[in-house]
């Protein structure tokens, strides 16, 4: 037994795997609320706006790979650590989620 099998569940992520894990979904977690609060606003207003074209692209695939990279580094930590903290739980759900928002925008055209 190693001395990162011993979390549970409420408490803090124990390995550095399991913090990596937390800093990126926290990432992603602000790219999306600036998204939904900030950026899709503003290019319904203004639907030709040159940013829209230019850096709007980089922004959500950054946001999805911060997402997805949060869920595998989550995953990662659980099998191979054995991190049982609730919030790497949940990058691991976060990051399913952002890999089902990349297949949506892949596989259904729009």
């Amino acid at each position: 037994m190693t001395a990162h099998s011993s979390s549970s569940l409420w408490q803090r992520p124990s390995t550095r795997l399991g913090w990596r894990a937390v800093g990126m979904v926290l990432a992603f977690v602000a790219m999306f609320v600036i998204n939904v609060t900030v950026i899709v606003p503003a290019s319904e207003n203004a639907p030709n706006a040159w940013w829209r074209q230019s850096w709007l692209p980089f922004f959500w695939i950054f946001m999805l790979l911060c997402g997805i990279a949060a869920g595998v580094v989550g995953l990662i930590a659980v099998i191979r650590k054995n991190e049982r903290s609730w919030l790497v739980w949940l990058t691991i759900l976060l990051g399913a989620f952002a890999l089902l928002v990349t297949l949506v925008e892949l596989l259904v055209p729009h």
